[in-house]
């Protein structure tokens, strides 16, 4: 096997493509000069139909984690009352970062692979009504599970006077997302799952009802604080020194999401997804979550008697093939196969392929070739 050649399918980082990468190469331009302004300024529009919204979308240089802090950190002020939806890892991580604030957290925990239901946030806010936040997360990267985002902003709007804060890291560009018309307040997302660079950006998009709190929150903050990037955007620039070779990327990836079309995008992640969970059927893999609930950006899977899941990580990885496993209390329980980005359908053959492989040199009793063809079904009848 070669060493350099592999196939990329965790949740994130993900495969970047070669034009992307190329772009990433050009020389670099100084971060103040007539041309980063207008890379930032055209990168900044084009980012506003992936989520959905009229308004500036925010360039910050930092983790989707930094993002996720500038969500908190601009909102909400120590003592404050704040409701978390937490269905997986990452709804954890928003939770532990409002107590950061000292927000008084009133966690809506929800079993991991389940989606949150609007009626059960519904209940949850009708006992904490004085909530002055909603945090929650869209895709649950630990788990593959997708929260109807959409009516859970309805019903947050229905019960309170809470902003709704969503957590888009890793499915933003991969799945339907109207922030103006769902009534959400802000998104976060980072760069390296469907927007296929590598990590290093945060992008922010934040309601004009959300800005109202930013500009009245004192809640001390400086490379964070989303008022001195608002300001910086209006004048086509940031307020501290931006990742140059990361936003070449960028403009370049959005160059391929306008040329492929946004809903044509989607459609490619829910086959994907599809194929996935078809062919882990026929193999007889028991998925996470529901049909209902599934991601299109991130399918888990649970091991079996037959397999020992991390055995199974490093068997694939010796077939030149990478994929997740668990997150906490899911280690060593489940493996996540990423399908995200810069992948199509072809790909997810190959993976499932491999993966047939692999369970075989483990002894596990499958039929080769029979998770290949319930997903080239899917594939064939699209």
């Amino acid at each position: 096997m070669f060493k350099d050649k592999f196939r990329l399918h965790t949740p994130g980082p993900t495969p970047i493509p070669p034009r992307v990468q190329q772009a990433m190469n050009r020389p670099m331009i100084g971060h103040r000069s007539a041309d980063c302004s207008a890379l930032i300024a055209e990168c900044s529009a084009k980012l506003r139909p992936l989520f959905g919204t009229a308004q500036d979308v925010l360039i910050l240089t930092g983790s989707g984690t930094s993002a996720l802090e500038a969500a908190v950190a601009n909102t909400v002020a120590a003592g404050d009352k704040v409701t978390v939806v937490v269905t997986g890892a990452f709804g954890d991580r928003f939770a532990k970062l409002t107590e950061t604030y000292g927000c008084t957290v009133h966690r809506l925990d929800i079993p991991w692979g389940e989606a949150c239901t609007p009626d059960t946030l519904r209940t949850h806010l009708q006992q904490h009504p004085q909530s002055k936040a909603v945090f929650m997360t869209y895709c649950e990267t630990s788990t593959g599970v997708l929260n109807p985002v959409q009516e859970l902003a309805k019903v947050i709007r229905e019960e309170t006077d809470a902003l709704s804060i969503v957590d888009a890291v890793s499915c933003l560009g991969a799945v339907p997302l109207e922030m103006d018309n769902w009534g959400i307040d802000i998104v976060v997302t980072g760069s390296q799952k469907a927007l296929m660079l590598p990590a290093g950006l945060a992008l922010v998009a934040v309601s004009e009802k959300a800005w109202q709190v930013i500009e009245q929150n004192d809640t001390p903050r400086f490379y964070l604080d989303l008022r001195t990037y608002r300001k910086s955007l209006a004048k086509h620039t940031t307020p501290y020194t931006p990742a140059v070779s990361l936003l070449f990327g960028l403009g370049e990836v959005l160059d391929m999401f306008e040329e492929q079309g946004l809903a044509q995008v989607i459609a490619r992640h829910n086959l994907m997804m599809n194929m996935t969970r078809a062919a882990a059927r026929a193999l007889e893999l028991p998925l996470m979550t529901t049909d209902e609930a599934a991601s299109p950006t991130v399918t888990s899977l649970y091991g079996t008697d037959a397999f020992d899941v991390e055995t199974l990580r490093q068997t694939l990885r010796q077939l030149n093939v990478v994929v997740a496993g668990g997150q906490q209390h899911l280690k060593g329980k489940i493996f996540r196969i990423g399908h995200m980005g810069y992948c199509e359908p072809g790909d997810i053959l190959a993976v499932i392929a491999t993966l047939e492989v692999a369970l075989k040199k483990l002894h596990v009793p499958i039929e080769l070739g029979r998770g290949v063809q319930a997903a080239e079904e899917v594939w064939a009848h699209v």
